[in-house]
């Protein structure tokens, strides 16, 4: 099942999101619609809370469906290490149209569990270390444009509010 992706003034894009203690078929049907959800809105990564579930998991595929051994499941996960720093330009599929250049550690290790409720893991750098500090973000309740100037945050809040108005942000 596809969802529709939740948009940037919904609430449930900035609350923390609760952990995931039961592991079983209903969390394994939705990692998968979560995957099929993130490919049909182009993405590479998707938190729960895009889709309006307040609950602790992100699915990443930076290959966008290249290698699918590619495709991570973290679910209740921590950024355990940063290592220095890439500057580039950066969109969520909550705020699509916009982009800007954000600041992000090069190499992310990330401590989650998996499908199965094992613990594991895994080191990007790149695209994948972006996409880890970026997916953990949304379970925490924030957005990639908190770590912009105020300024610019400023005109993407303006802008938005001149779509909503227009009926063209729902």
């Amino acid at each position: 099942m596809i969802y529709p992706i939740v948009k940037y003034g919904d609430p449930v894009l900035e609350k923390p999101s609760a952990p995931i203690t039961k592991f079983d078929d209903e969390l394994r049907k939705l990692i998968e619609d979560m995957f099929e959800s993130m490919y049909a809105a182009h993405g590479v990564g998707l938190a729960a809370p895009q889709i309006g579930i307040a609950k602790r998991i992100a699915v990443v595929d930076v290959t966008f469906k290249d290698d699918p051994r590619a495709k991570l499941v973290l679910i209740n996960p921590e950024i355990v290490n940063k290592e220095g720093r890439q500057r580039g330009t950066e969109g969520c599929l909550s705020i699509p149209e916009f982009r800007e250049e954000v600041t992000r550690p090069q190499r992310v290790t990330v401590r989650a569990q998996d499908i199965n409720g094992k613990f594991y893991e895994h080191t990007g750098e790149d695209l994948l270390a972006r996409a880890f500090v970026h997916e953990t973000d949304h379970l925490n309740g924030k957005l990639y444009i908190s770590h912009i100037s105020a300024l610019k945050r400023d005109l993407i809040k303006r802008k938005i509010k001149k779509l909503v108005k227009a009926g063209e942000w729902t």
